[in-house]
């Protein structure tokens, strides 16, 4: 008979930046994450370690600013001018090596019970954009798009949590380093984190 042991993991959260200027309001911002793991349980215990391959997705939206990763106000920094737009998203999507150390309940059967789980993840930036929507002329809807990896560290190093009943939990996750590179950034230390709910099984 074969068990559930989590085999895809989807997270929708909700996303913030930790360490961003006190200026820089955010509004309802949201993630997505998939991932596929493989479960390699301890004998005769509740613990396992899991590990696989996942994409992470995270839109940020800036009240009153915009965020210029193109350089254009200043080539050497990110800068975030402000803005009378309602609308100015940043867009990033990270692949992926999740690691979990796992403790079930129930552990032949992951769609009963009690779980939890720590560990981290490793990603690696596959896109950074923004978008900007704003009224143009004779009121047309317009959509500015940019996009640039260049002033954002290349790799994510991140502390993750989950805790719930089932197939369904809450999870939560830290950047254990900075988004921007340190050299180009202004100095901002900013340090992505979601927080949201996790649907898991197979």
């Amino acid at each position: 008979v074969t068990h559930s042991n989590d085999f895809l993991m989807i997270q929708l959260s909700y996303d913030g930046w930790a360490g961003a200027p006190d200026s820089i309001k955010t509004g309802l911002n949201r993630g997505f994450n998939i991932a596929l793991m493989y479960d390699f349980p301890f004998k005769k215990s509740n613990l396992s370690m899991a590990a696989g391959l996942g994409v992470s997705t995270s839109g940020v939206y800036l009240k009153d600013h915009s965020m210029d990763i193109q350089g254009k106000l200043n080539s050497n920094q990110i800068s975030f001018p402000s803005s009378t737009n309602k609308k100015n998203k940043v867009a990033t999507t990270y692949l992926e090596i999740p690691i979990e150390l796992r403790y079930r309940s129930v552990p032949e059967n992951a769609n009963k019970g009690f779980k939890a789980a720590i560990g981290v993840k490793v990603g690696a930036l596959v896109d950074a954009h923004t978008k900007t929507k704003y009224s143009g002329a004779n009121g047309s809807k317009d959509i500015d798009k940019d996009a640039n990896r260049g002033f954002f560290n290349p790799w994510r190093f991140a502390a993750t949590g989950r805790v719930g009943m089932g197939n369904f939990a809450l999870f939560c996750a830290y950047s254990l380093n900075p988004m921007l590179k340190s050299n180009n950034s202004n100095n901002l230390d900013i340090r992505p984190y979601q927080i949201g709910i996790c649907l898991s099984g197979l």
